[in-house]
């Protein structure tokens, strides 16, 4: 037997729309209030004064990295040699890219380690390379890599840039085309 629905009363249907309304009314109410209220003023920071606590650091442009990287591709060319080179700046992020005609798919990634592994730790990666005996481990590091062709860029005895190059037969010959490039932002 299907069950009767209840019928409600006009009072109770009155009441009910009314309560809805109160309640709707309240909420926005609440949203005006809360919509009126002023803005909270940002709070103010002093100057700064005492500059103790900062530090300044120096990078290369990108017309240098750029020159530098250009100094570098033109060395190899000049011996028949296809090569990458890779600038990186202070702090390890690839500035340039330069990629010889002809160069090897491997040395594009290559460069940009060699690169960030000399600045890194402001030594050449030939030198880096040599350390591996003692201390294996450094191997393990992300994004390095311990074979000649990377040398740091410094400035005032603080490295500013890495120069890395890939490609060529040998470390001895990218680092050789890694200080060209550094060479031509020393003149």
């Amino acid at each position: 037997m299907p069950e009767q629905q209840k019928k409600t009363s006009p009072r109770a249907r009155v009441l009910a729309a009314g309560a809805v309304a109160v309640l709707a009314a309240g909420t926005v109410g609440a949203l005006s209030a809360n919509a009126a209220e002023p803005a909270a003023k940002p709070a103010t920071t002093a100057p700064v004064t005492d500059r103790d606590h900062l530090t300044r650091t120096t990078h290369l442009t990108v017309d240098a990295a750029t020159q530098a990287a250009q100094a570098a591709l033109k060395a190899a060319a000049e011996e028949g040699r296809r090569v990458t080179v890779a600038v990186v700046d202070r702090n390890g992020n690839t500035v340039v890219v330069l990629r010889g005609d002809g160069a090897g798919p491997q040395s594009y990634e290559s460069a940009q380690r060699k690169a960030f592994t000399a600045v890194s730790w402001n030594a050449p990666t030939s030198a880096l390379a040599e350390r591996l005996e003692s201390a294996p481990n450094l191997k393990d590091i992300p994004g390095t890599l311990f074979l000649g062709g990377g040398v740091p860029v410094t400035a005032s005895g603080a490295p500013v840039a890495g120069i890395g190059v890939a490609g060529a037969p040998g470390g001895d010959l990218d680092e050789k085309y890694a200080r060209a490039g550094a060479a031509a932002l020393a003149g």
